[in-house]
């Protein structure tokens, strides 16, 4: 198994107690592979991803959408994943 990308993302944990509200930020990494995709808790055989695709939020990142034959799943990342997609595409990609 071949390593071909990584993109950072983050999650973000929204944590309530009797006074407050915090948000909470994991930092994460998304694993490109040359079999599969790779996040926290998920892993996308390549042959299910149908596409992806991103997002810009504002104007501190956005959303990189997997589509998958499941469903599709969204992933915050704070710099753009074009690079990451880009690797995805490209048609040496399987070798």
């Amino acid at each position: 198994m071949k390593l071909i990308a990584k993109q950072p993302y983050v999650k973000v944990q929204r944590v309530v107690n009797s006074i407050e509200q915090k948000d909470i930020e994991e930092e994460r990494v998304l694993y490109l592979y040359d079999e599969k995709v790779v996040s926290e808790h998920h892993e996308f055989p390549i042959q299910n991803i149908l596409d992806m695709s991103y997002r810009t939020v504002g104007s501190k990142g956005g959303l990189l959408y997997l589509h998958t034959i499941k469903g599709i799943y969204s992933y915050t990342v704070k710099t753009s994943p074009e690079a990451f997609i880009g690797a995805w595409h490209h048609p040496d990609f399987a070798e």
